[in-house]
């Protein structure tokens, strides 16, 4: 244990943070517990850095993949698409409104809904998120031509 410390010491001079810090920290501690045949729980540190990505950003990053999915489902019923799985997403994408399915504007209602979603993707997206810039260049449904 005694050529530990010389060890520890030139590495605890060059550590830049606090992270590298604790890491040397841990790494000599681990090493002692092998050496007097102690147990140290390691839970918790097996990734490292599991916590780098915010809970608030993989909570965004979740709302937007759900919404992507459902304005794919969306389109594909707009497309003919009337399989089970589809006309039950359509039914909960339009819960709570006034809107039915045997309406003869059913198209309008679901292109406004296409657009609403891909607004609040956008809006999702300028939460500091660089990775969804790009959801500001989509062009909305309603003004593609037909």
């Amino acid at each position: 244990m005694r050529a530990l410390n010389p060890m520890l010491v030139t590495y605890l001079e060059a550590s830049r943070d606090l992270c590298e810090t604790d890491s040397i920290l841990f790494g000599a501690a681990l090493a002692v517990c092998r050496i007097i045949g102690a147990k140290l729980s390691t839970a918790g540190r097996a990734t490292g850095q599991s916590s780098a990505i915010p809970a608030w950003r993989i909570r965004i990053e979740e709302r937007i993949a759900k919404a992507r999915a459902l304005i794919g489902r969306l389109i594909s019923f707009r497309s003919g698409n009337t399989r089970p799985r589809i006309m039950r997403t359509v039914r909960i994408a339009f819960a709570g409104t006034n809107v039915s399915l045997s309406q003869p504007d059913i198209m309008q209602k679901l292109t406004e809904r296409i657009d609403d979603l891909k607004q609040r993707i956008a809006a999702w997206g300028k939460a500091d998120l660089a990775i969804y810039r790009e959801v500001d260049m989509v062009q909305p449904e309603s003004s593609l031509p037909e």
